[in-house]
């Protein structure tokens, strides 16, 4: 369990015009900066006491530095020069700081030659604006400021005008944008059940590049006029499909998603298809093009590569390995790891759960295989957060450690959930959320068609998963034998009571509204089913959680220390919404597992 949870994990997020590539990775505890030559070399950039992430600034030696302080969200943006190497990592007394505002968040979009394009909650806590800074003088300019939860926004080609992305208070929605200096305007309709995502400026800016489900089940590629209009650049009728423009506007990447992985293609910015890209399915965690459109830099991960980074010739599709993700995985573990299997899993009202299998792993020495024996026919079901995201095929170390201690372990992608198109994404609103918890009964009777003992499964989930977990043990004690909460929900009412101010409106068009909805909410909490939970648990939660307030676990673990009920209750005083250091996770996922493995062997323990 150690060694995999010890793996160093890698992420990119940028590219520059000599092929550099400015990734990160946490071999100093937490995601850091380190840049990545063409010929595979790497430069540790920063050594900062949280977790970061960056942009170069293009043209010049230069990168803008995205930090915060112990998982609190409130992002602060620092310069970082690179023109006269430190020779060391730097750390944040190295940096000059850019939007220095703690007590705000301040997220990085977009960065040119000249100018920063960033948005802050700055004017009221709530709403974000977007601001652009210039470089030279520090000069800003606030060109949005309609309100509303920002969560994208790039620069025109002649940086007059920036698109903006912002949540609707339609459930799974988003509106689109075009603002400049001294108007903004609303490109799509605030009332449309539809998200769009902005993947670029056209080359003449007189239209945006976006992946939508406007108008159809699922997302697919649409040139999005300026005057409103929508154009077809590439769709499916059957998967979801993605894209992100070149810088230039020339061409753009295509992403076809299916079952949580995804197959690469260039095409020409008409939608035209240019080349393949041979990488087979993964799960590409980021996409970004080099300023002259010649090559894209790739993040990806599978279920047993925990994150490679790859260069890719845009005109041949021809790929170049920089880093193998592989390479820091033990030899002896390497070939045990699983890859899942893809099920359909049916429920009582005629509906079909998508469900990713791994197996339990094949076993090691004699140790492992003891361990495997008493965990035979065991299950732990993950349940991914959101709710409007998914569970796709990537690598999980704990995913992983579970199969190799011997249990089955269960991804599904309950209704509510992204991926499968717009009607499987609305299956959860609001009064609906129960039946999005009925999901894991109808898992449950699944098991002993596939040889699972149903007596001996467990819940594993985080943030909405986490809510999954305890709704799950407090709604379903029959089924479930034990459960590990990571920063999750264990009422829906004082959660949406506690949560950071920019976020509750967000949250209240999921679950309800606390001055609508009060009732309902309170009948979907866990808290208000106290009396019923019976199974143990094991709680993980980021004392600085800015999402889901620490308090959600301190109420269940008093309530269930009162009842006698066994829960155990870690909290990380450096932490925020989940673990981002190694050290906390080496702490944490190794004790929960066992605690699983404690509860569910078939030897009694």
């Amino acid at each position: 369990m150690r060694s995999l949870l010890d793996i160093r994990l890698w992420a990119a997020f940028d590219i520059d015009a000599e092929g550099r590539v400015l990734a990160g990775n946490d071999d100093l505890g937490s995601l850091q900066l380190v840049e990545v030559d063409p010929d595979g070399t790497t430069t540790a950039l920063t050594d900062l006491p949280s977790r970061c992430a960056g942009r170069y600034v293009p043209g010049r030696r230069q990168v803008l530095v995205e930090h915060d302080n112990g998982g609190d969200e409130k992002w602060q943006i620092s310069l970082l020069d690179l023109t006269t190497p430190l020779g060391r990592p730097a750390r944040l007394d190295d940096l000059t700081p850019v939007v220095s505002d703690p007590d705000h968040m301040n997220v990085l979009y977009d960065v040119t030659s000249a100018s920063l394009i960033y948005s802050t909650n700055r004017r009221n806590d709530v709403d974000m604006d977007i601001v652009v800074r210039d470089l030279d003088t520090g000069q800003e300019s606030v060109v949005f400021d309609d309100g509303g939860y920002v969560i994208g926004s790039s620069v025109s080609h002649d940086e007059r005008s920036v698109a903006v992305t912002r949540l609707s208070l339609v459930p799974a929605s988003t509106l689109v944008s075009v603002a400049g200096p001294s108007s903004s305007v609303a490109l799509t309709d605030a009332e449309e059940p539809a998200s769009h995502f902005v993947a670029g400026w056209a080359a003449d800016d007189q239209s945006l590049v976006v992946s939508s489900d406007h108008a159809q089940e699922f997302h697919g590629v649409w040139a999005l006029g300026l005057d409103g209009s929508w154009r077809s650049l590439v769709t499916s009728d059957d998967h979801d499909v993605a894209a992100t423009l070149s810088r230039d506007g020339s061409a753009m990447v295509v992403m076809h998603h299916v079952d949580g992985a995804d197959t690469l293609a260039v095409h020409e910015a008409d939608g035209t298809h240019r080349v393949d890209v041979d990488l087979g399915p993964v799960h590409p965690l980021i996409v970004r093009w080099s300023a002259d459109g010649s090559r894209f830099v790739v993040a990806a991960t599978t279920p047993t590569d925990p994150g490679s980074i790859l260069s890719v010739d845009a005109h041949t599709g021809a790929v170049t390995l920089l880093v193998d993700g592989r390479e820091s995985i033990p030899p002896d573990l390497r070939e045990r790891l699983v890859t899942p299997t893809v099920h359909r899993i049916p429920t009582p009202d005629g509906e079909q759960v998508p469900c990713f299998r791994f197996a339990a792993a094949p076993t090691g020495d004699e140790s492992d295989a003891a361990l495997a024996r008493a965990s035979v026919g065991a299950s732990v079901l993950h349940i991914h957060g959101g709710p409007e995201s998914e569970a796709v095929q990537m690598y999980s170390a704990v995913w992983q450690a579970l199969a190799l201690c011997g249990f089955e372990v269960l991804v599904p992608n309950v209704r509510g959930s992204s991926g499968y198109g717009r009607r499987w994404v609305s299956l959860d609103d609001v009064e609906l959320r129960l039946d999005s918890v009925a999901d894991l009964a109808a898992i449950h009777d699944w098991l002993p068609t596939v040889g699972l003992d149903a007596s001996r499964s467990a819940l594993w989930g985080g943030s909405y998963g986490g809510y999954m977990v305890l709704a799950g043990l407090a709604m379903q004690p029959e089924r479930w034998a034990a459960g590990v909460d990571i920063v999750g929900i264990s009422s829906l009412v004082t959660f949406l009571e506690n949560t950071s101010a920019y976020r509750r409106a967000y949250r209240e068009r999921e679950y309800g509204f606390l001055d609508q909805h009060r009732e309902f909410l309170e009948k979907a909490s866990p808290l208000t089913y106290l009396d019923d939970l019976v199974a143990p648990l094991f709680v993980i939660h980021g004392a600085n959680d800015p999402r889901v307030p620490l308090s959600e676990a301190e109420q269940i673990k008093a309530a269930l220390d009162d009842k006698g009920v066994d829960c155990e209750l870690r909290v990380y005083p450096d932490e925020g919404h989940g673990l981002a250091k190694r050290a906390n996770r080496l702490d944490a996922y190794p004790d929960a597992i066992e605690f699983l493995v404690q509860h569910l062997s078939g030897s009694g323990g």
